[in-house]
């Protein structure tokens, strides 16, 4: 979305990474949100930002239409409408079941389709004695030191 050019709408989403409204930007809020791409810098102007001011400030995952503003290399997406997904974000987390490959890993013709010996849990290493009786360590002399 914001290799799109000038002007272009682009609608994107992402996590928020940083939200920052310096006093010398007369009320602007600038976001910046991370999507698989990369990060994206979002403009929020003063009269969005009294509309949607709890999905501003409090989302952590959120959507954005807008407008691509271009200014040399600079990139902003200036928004137009903003979309708390945070609800979608903490449905992830939530999931507690395993995940399963939905393919095999593609080895299955080397085991000729038996199981996988990645599957099977790891033994538990027994533990070792490791008093080595004929170390003599109780004849060695240290020299006592004062730190004082």
């Amino acid at each position: 979305a914001m290799n799109s050019r000038d002007g272009r709408w682009a609608y994107t989403a992402g996590l928020v990474l940083v939200r920052q409204k310096p006093g010398s930007a007369k009320g602007v809020m600038f976001i910046t949100i991370e999507d698989e791409t990369g990060p994206a810098n979002l403009v929020v102007w003063p009269t969005l930002f009294e509309k949607r001011r709890r999905v501003v400030l409090g989302s952590s995952m959120m959507a954005i239409n807008g407008r691509i503003q271009r200014e040399g290399e600079v990139v902003h997406l200036v928004a137009q409408q903003l979309f708390d997904l945070s609800g979608d974000l903490t449905g992830l987390a939530d999931r507690d079941e395993e995940f399963k490959l939905p393919a095999g890993r593609g080895d299955e013709f080397a085991r000729a389709g038996g199981p996988d010996p990645r599957d099977k849990p790891k033994p538990v290493v027994a533990a070792r004695d490791m008093f080595v009786p004929d170390l003599h360590i109780d004849t060695l002399k240290v020299k006592s030191r004062n730190f004082h």
